[in-house]
């Protein structure tokens, strides 16, 4: 047995991995797994994932036992037990008895997968370690890990194809599934202006926004969720159907045709635990042929190929030589090469600044500058202006041994303004995001708590301006609440004013003038339906009443005008029309 097959045989040692579709409860296990043990560490593929399963353990164990940690947020108690972060932030110096990835697939991911395929192969827990993802990846692990155990759980629901709808006549509870904020925003004014409004979640959101938007969807104000394939990425959501508007995407090298398992991985999300979930097409999106129709609903995709890679044994003697480890590629079948990422491209960058190369003079400060080359462009701006903020950094650090608290707070001073459109506020919490990460880089700042302080309200004050503006312009408030209430089918709390308005569950609907409901003039289409619907249920017995009253008021609260109207208490009820009608013949 060479050293190679000895190594992949030792990785798999009290590893298992549990594999199977969207809906499988693969996620709830490994929690439960996890409160089991004495100490554990879970990785999840995404910050708002990440957060939520905090949340969860929080419960079960008490908040001073569970720590959290991503790139822009870090919390962690005197005595922490159960370790929750992203995938990219695991700590790798932890010695727990439990370690869970989740989403294992995604080490084939061009731009992440490097980041899970190291975790995967070089991350576990004493006692036990769980891989948690699709099926797709199986193959790749029996050949990485020889004798891992593997187990596959079914999908706790039927997932249907139910064909091409128009985007006004999906069904409520439906998610549209989009690939551009344009895209996006197009559709969700469509819902807006045809069926009341609509939530959006995009990739670019913050968690805090996302959240907010997405508890639009699920307590209800909302039937329609218009989301990028962000939806698909362990989103817990109670979505009926999934609707393809788009079937492209940008990978962050080409705009190419969504794979099969991706078309899954988002498809999937229709449905929650018992209940069956369908998904089709809309919008201009021609219709899935036989094949893809019977993956999707079989589970059965082609497996993965290879996983990404990146050697993770690095050579901190200058810049070039860690350049030159970099570029080394694997030697085991099964692994690839990983295309050069963010992180190498802003190290190339400074590889050719003067200044940056008469400072990274020792392994101690190239190790360094390739920490700092680890802060994300969140911004998606041009490499070149990227890798200018993070040689600035690393200047700072290397001859002032830490950020400057007024240069730090110049920067975040520019995003600390709500006002703008949705473009605007998005592009600030991107802004704000990247100083978040850097606030907490402990050994950067001379009082990094305060800072992190600073730039979390910061991004929380934008997050809630961004979910008003969204809220704002794809919300319509009213037909959202009346067809809210309507479809509970309580009674509507209606007020009238002394001039005649009609206020229902607090929201302007119209005029009542004596017995004649007048809606207001500036609902149309779907608005003004609901706007009727909710008068004729909510002033039912308002209606009720003035007839009885009528009924038995006397003569004098009647005046009869010269034009003929009839009026009671100042109110038209009635108008006496003369009509000619030809005489009858002797």
């Amino acid at each position: 047995m060479n050293k190679n097959t000895l190594h992949r045989t030792t990785r798999s040692r009290s590893v298992t991995a549990i594999l199977g579709p969207t809906n499988t409860g693969k996620t709830h296990l490994a929690i439960e797994r996890m409160s089991a043990y004495s100490s554990g560490l879970i990785g999840l593929p995404l910050r708002l994932l990440a957060r939520e399963v905090y949340g969860r353990l929080v419960e079960k164990k008490g908040p001073d036992l569970v720590a959290l940690i991503t790139g822009e947020e870090k919390i962690i108690p005197k005595t922490p037990r159960f370790w929750v972060s992203t995938v990219e932030a695991m700590p790798k110096d932890l010695d727990v008895d439990f370690v869970a990835i989740d989403e294992v697939q995604l080490a084939g991911d061009l731009e992440r997968g490097h980041v899970f395929t190291d975790r995967i192969l070089n991350l576990r827990g004493r006692e036990e370690t769980l891989l948690l993802g699709s099926s797709t990846i199986r193959p790749l692990l029996e050949k990485l890990m020889p004798g891992i155990n593997v187990i596959t759980r079914p999908r706790m629901s039927i997932l249907t194809y139910a064909g091409s709808k128009k985007i006004t006549r999906l069904p409520r509870r439906s998610a549209i599934v989009a690939f551009s904020s344009d895209e996006v925003y197009a559709i969700a004014e469509l819902i807006r202006r045809q069926r009341g409004g609509a939530a959006v979640v995009l990739g670019s959101l913050s968690p805090r926004t996302r959240n907010a938007q997405v508890d639009l969807f699920q307590n209800g104000d909302v039937d329609w969720l218009i989301a990028t394939d962000a939806v698909g990425m362990g989103l817990n959501l109670d979505v009926d159907h999934i609707a393809f508007a788009g079937h492209r995407k940008f990978d962050g090298y080409q705009y190419r045709q969504l794979t099969p398992a991706e078309t899954g991985q988002i498809a999937g999300r229709a449905g929650r635990h018992l209940r069956d979930g369908t998904f089709g097409v809309t919008g201009r999106v021609p219709g899935f042929d036989e094949e893809l129709v019977h993956q999707l609903e079989s589970h059965e995709f082609e497996p993965l190929k290879v996983l990404q890679w990146r050697n993770p044994n690095l050579d901190f003697s200058s810049i070039r030589a860690l350049l030159r480890s970099l570029e080394h590629s694997p030697r085991e079948e099964g692994l690839t090469k990983a295309p050069p990422a963010e992180d190498i491209g802003v190290l190339e960058l400074a590889n050719r600044d003067r200044d940056i190369l008469s400072l990274a003079t020792t392994q101690e400060r190239v190790s360094l500058l390739w920490d700092t080359c680890q802060v994300p462009d969140y911004r998606k701006i041009a490499p070149a202006n990227h890798a200018d903020l993070v040689t600035g950094i690393y200047t700072h650090l290397i001859q002032d041994g830490a950020i400057p608290d007024d240069w730090f707070n110049s920067q975040i001073k520019l995003a600390d303004r709500t006002d703008g459109d949705i473009d605007t506020l998005a592009n600030r919490i991107a802004h704000i995001r990247t100083w978040t990460f850097v606030a907490n880089r402990a050994d950067w700042l001379n009082d990094p708590a305060h800072w992190q302080g600073v730039t979390r309200g910061i991004e929380d004050r934008l997050s809630d301006a961004l979910h008003e503006r969204l809220t704002q312009r794809f919300v319509d408030r009213r037909t959202s609440v009346l067809m809210r209430r309507l479809r509970e089918n309580k009674m509507l709390e209606a007020e009238i004013t002394a001039t005649g308005d009609v206020l229902v569950e607090g929201q302007h609907i119209g005029q009542l003038h004596g017995f004649r409901f007048a809606p207001d003039a500036t609902a149309e289409g779907q608005e003004e339906k609901a706007v009727r619907a909710a008068a004729q249920k909510a002033l039912a017995s308002e209606i009720e009443n003035r007839a009885e009253r009528l009924s038995r008021a006397p003569n004098e609260e009647f005046i009869l005008s010269a034009d003929g109207t009839l009026r009671w208490q100042g109110e038209s009820i009635a108008r006496l029309t003369l009509v000619n009608r030809p005489c009858a013949h002797p």
